[in-house]
């Protein structure tokens, strides 16, 4: 499922923590109506804390404060924390407690980043509230101005009042916000949709990136930490690269919070480097984030293009189509393929018999996972 094509936004790329977690607090600061914030992962901890304070003091002084957390991702939030987000009235609600309900439904998970403000601004991208966003994993987000940010409060509205939502505060509460957006003179006309995934039943994010790199003409440049495509994925990346089009994956290196994902998806490497796909893996820290860029065409978001995302999970990306927010999503590009190593085809048949021997062991077992849906 998707949003609407709309004009008249604004998109910020906000590269590394450095730029999109001071954008995040500063917004959420200046708040004078409402804070609605959507996370995955959250634990306890110095990330955790400055959000909490921060959510703490918007709501004392008088903003609605909406978190929702999905239930397994934030185990590691610690009691404590979760008491003062509540006395200081922040309404917390949980996604999918566990419970000895089915097994697909205790894998289906609220995988969605978002913060939305009075509104009128949204952020969104990979960014959890834990410590290794501050420094050991490499993220990015973008900053949302415009018509689209409706659709952001839209989406968070209707899991918040999900039969599968539980937790304190009003379960209608998103339904009264005031949206506060105003045009702005220097939007520059920007066209974006949000669009998201919400397990087997909806998989708009993957029939997007689908058709675009199908139809692409010059270049497709993927972002993944979790490389384990779907064959269809894999069967038009590398027919886009027999006819010219210029296919590069940019993918963590040996610093990977899952190894044996960073191996099962490693035994697809041969393939698409015959075919003449180039992959990159970054070197300095672990990569996590998730964007792409097919042309002028840009997506950034919670959505890892595994098939464990696109089958059980909630995801939501924010799409762009513009050439000037394009170029920033390219030089992006280029800097981390300049701090990556290329594994080049004839590199990678000589690898040793061991790696071999993890790709086939850790494949297998991604292999029965997979059938086990």
């Amino acid at each position: 499922m998707h949003g609407m094509w709309r004009d008249g936004n604004r998109f910020e790329l906000l590269a590394e923590s450095s730029c999109f977690l001071p954008a995040m607090f500063t917004a959420m600061e200046r708040a004078r109506r409402s804070i609605l914030v959507e996370l995955y992962l959250m634990e306890s901890g110095e990330l955790a804390t400055t959000l909490i304070d921060t959510l703490c003091r918007a709501a004392t002084r008088g903003v609605t404060v909406a978190l929702m957390l999905d239930a397994y991702g934030s185990m590691g939030l610690g009691g404590e924390d979760r008491r003062r987000l509540e006395q200081a009235g922040v309404a917390l609600r949980l996604f999918n407690p566990l419970g000895l309900h089915s097994l697909a439904r205790n894998l289906t998970r609220d995988h969605r980043k978002l913060v939305v403000v009075d509104g009128a601004v949204a952020f969104t991208g990979g960014f959890g509230a834990v410590d290794e966003f501050l420094k050991a994993w490499y993220e990015v987000a973008v900053r949302i101005e415009g018509p689209v940010v409706a659709d952001w409060v839209r989406l968070f509205s209707r899991v918040w009042d999900s039969p599968m939502t539980r937790g304190a505060g009003d379960a209608a509460l998103v339904r009264h916000l005031q949206l506060e957006f105003h045009p702005h003179e220097d939007y520059h006309a920007m066209r974006g949709r949000v669009v998201w995934g919400q397990g087997y039943r909806y998989q708009a994010i993957r029939h997007s990136l689908y058709g675009r790199v199908s139809s692409a003409q010059r270049r497709i440049w993927l972002c993944t930490p979790y490389f384990v495509p779907t064959f269809s994925l894999r069967m038009r990346l590398a027919r886009a690269a027999r006819r010219g089009v210029d296919v590069r994956l940019l993918l963590p290196g040996q610093g990977h919070d899952h190894p044996w994902v960073r191996y099962a998806g490693q035994r697809f490497y041969r393939r698409l480097l015959r075919a003449g796909v180039r992959i990159f893996e970054f070197q300095p820290t672990f990569i996590h984030a998730k964007f792409s860029l097919v042309d002028q065409w840009s997506s950034l978001g919670s959505c890892n293009f595994d098939h464990w995302s696109l089958h059980w999970n909630l995801e939501a990306n924010q799409e762009v189509e513009d050439t000037r927010f394009a170029g920033e999503v390219a030089a992006l590009f280029e800097r981390n393929f300049t701090a990556s190593h290329e594994i080049t085809y004839q590199a990678w048949v000589r690898r040793p018999r061991w790696q071999r021997f993890k790709e086939w062991l850790f494949g297998s077992f991604d292999a029965w996972l997979t059938r086990l849906r």
